[in-house]
């Protein structure tokens, strides 16, 4: 390939990430936009129980990426199984985060679920959702969050 041609195809990957709203697929992204911002309810009610959307922490300097949520009874959470990521170190500095679902960005706090009761009953739900999804109950660490209203 010539110099030439791949400076156009950076160049163009570069047009296409930056006009995107958010993360990419497979990398972080900068502060999320969406149509309407609105406080996180005290109990949410997605249409679906499990879904993915884009997180954003860290609010000094945002970073985002898609992340998969499930609801249980009203209440929603996000799991990063057993590694401390990126937005895991965000939200334990700082647990102020915004959520975007479909064309709303809902401004909430994460907090980390240490319950073992409430773990168990997140692991279930879990693990029946896909057979990719390892079994928080049998990691030795759980970083598990249920966001809420600010």
């Amino acid at each position: 390939m010539t110099r030439r041609i791949q400076t156009m195809l950076a160049l163009s990957m570069l047009a296409v990430a930056a006009g995107c709203n958010g993360p990419l697929p497979f990398m972080s992204g900068g502060a999320l936009h969406a149509d309407e911002e609105r406080p996180a309810p005290m109990k949410w009610s997605f249409d679906e129980d499990f879904a993915i959307a884009q997180l954003e922490t860290a609010p000094d300097a945002p970073y985002s990426v898609n992340i998969a949520y499930t609801q249980i009874d009203g209440r929603l959470y996000i799991h990063a199984g057993d590694t401390r990521t990126t937005w895991v170190e965000h939200m334990e500095e700082n647990p102020a985060v915004r959520l975007r679902v479909g064309d709303v960005l809902y401004v909430a706090e994460a907090e980390r679920v240490t319950d073992p009761t409430e773990i168990t009953r997140f692991a279930r739900v879990w693990t029946d959702q896909s057979m990719f999804h390892r079994d928080p109950d049998e990691l030795e660490e759980v970083w598990l969050y249920r966001l809420g209203p600010p």
